[in-house]
């Protein structure tokens, strides 16, 4: 098994894995470290939750300090680019972490809030840029940033800026690069139009592939539940009066049916927020910090605002609506069950959801399991039918599992009446 001094990383790199509790490296960490140090260009196929962020963040920074200068004003030496702010502070704060021995300068600029500050930290040039498409464009067309020395480029979750409509304003910002640079390109899938962009984007590269999007986690235990959407919201009530279900994401479709769902929660007394896009960057961020720390235990989410949401020890994924596009099922359910450890995805199905049911378990290549649900009236807590003593096997999660940048909480190994395990980590 590989280390991460195998990868032949300096010692002040070493020494912030260590301090960040990290053992062993992931597989796309083995694979991608040595070709990025190399000065390649890379491609990789990796879900959220693979440690693709170390994977570009350890090798990049080891690049920065081999050939220490200065950025000229208003210029970076890295962009990384990503579709969401969540995600954009999330790599940030990774760059901070492992890059704590070091003297490099970072900035993270993204819409929602003030830019005056973000422009005053660009104004001397810092060694690392991250960024949200939109943000990042007011400002190079403001003249507030310039990347015409820029030597590493990261995209990040390629396909998720194709979902959200930002591919374009990813093309405007290539537009302004130089030439002459490294490439590295992330996706969780690659549709035609990815593809095309990285070929075009991209010199001779390295391609690194981890987790197909067909694929789940072994250790997630999946679960449907068909019930009228009526009864949904009691339905969940009820299932949350089980204390091993203790951090949760709850998906939805819409943003309105988020406030709902986390209204209903909050109503009940169960510590409850909502995040989508039209929450404002402060509530949003305070949303995220609520549930990081558990004072709030469920996060009510949409695909979109939870698309880059990093959190340790989620528990469980409910479905409370099923995604029209299966391939989000997958990307929902790989929020639980992290290095190593074991998680519980359930969904509710109405009447109306059937057909996205059949379409998920035709990518997933696999029949999701059903608990049955006593009938009940909307305004009655729903009564869930006991599960068989030996529900689907599940691997058990290892006692001392390695560390690694997707793990930092211990394996509680409780386990409640749906067979279910409280340990998993986001």
């Amino acid at each position: 098994m590989a280390s991460f001094a195998d990868l032949e990383l300096i010692e002040p790199l070493l020494r912030a894995v260590r301090d960040e509790k990290y053992e062993t490296p992931t597989p796309i960490q083995v694979a991608a470290i040595p070709v990025i140090l190399q000065g390649r260009d890379l491609i990789g196929c990796a879900q959220t939750g693979t440690g693709k962020t170390a994977a570009f963040v350890l090798p990049i920074l080891q690049r920065l300090a081999a050939m220490p200068r200065r950025a000229g004003p208003k210029a970076c030496r890295v962009l990384v680019l990503t579709p969401t702010r969540e995600l954009a502070a999330q790599v940030s704060a990774s760059f901070t972490a492992y890059g704590r021995h070091s003297s490099l300068r970072q900035a993270v600029v993204f819409g929602g809030v003030g830019q005056m500050p973000q422009v005053q930290a660009l104004a001397r040039g810092v060694d690392i840029l991250v960024a949200t498409p939109g943000r990042l464009l007011d400002l190079l067309n403001q003249g507030h940033v310039r990347l015409d020395t820029l030597e590493v480029f990261v995209l990040d979750e390629a396909d998720r800026m194709l979902d959200m409509g930002f591919i374009h304003d990813v093309r405007r910002v290539i537009r302004v690069l130089p030439k002459q640079r490294q490439t590295l390109f992330f996706s969780a899938t690659m549709p035609s139009e990815i593809v095309a962009l990285a070929n075009q984007i991209l010199t001779n590269p390295t391609k690194v592939a981890v987790h197909p999007v067909a694929s789940t986690a072994e250790r997630i235990e999946q679960r449907v539940m068909f019930v009228e959407k009526a009864n949904k919201r009691p339905l969940l009530l009820q299932l949350l009066k089980d204390p091993a279900i203790d951090r949760v994401l709850v998906f939805t479709k819409t943003k309105h049916g988020a406030n709902r769902v986390a209204e209903e929660l909050s109503r009940h007394g169960v510590p409850a927020d909502a995040i989508h896009g039209n929450k404002s960057q402060t509530a949003r961020t305070r949303s995220l910090e609520r549930f990081r720390s558990g004072e709030g235990r469920v996060l009510v989410a949409t695909d979109i605002a939870a698309r880059g949401i990093d959190v340790d020890g989620v528990s469980h994924v409910i479905n409370y609506d099923l995604p029209n596009v299966p391939e989000s099922y997958v990307h929902r359910i790989g929020r639980t069950a992290r290095a190593g450890k074991s998680g519980v995805a359930i969904s509710f199905c109405d009447g109306e959801e059937r057909g996205l049911l059949r379409d998920i378990e035709g990518l997933i290549k696999t029949r999701i399991p059903v608990v049955s649900v006593r009938p009940a009236q909307s305004t009655q807590p729903v009564a869930v039918m006991p599960v068989a003593a030996k529900p689907a096997a599940v691997k058990p999660a290892p006692a001392k599992p390695a560390g690694n940048p997707q793990s930092r909480r211990p394996q509680r190994g409780r386990r409640g009446p749906l067979g279910v395990n409280a340990g998993a980590s986001l």
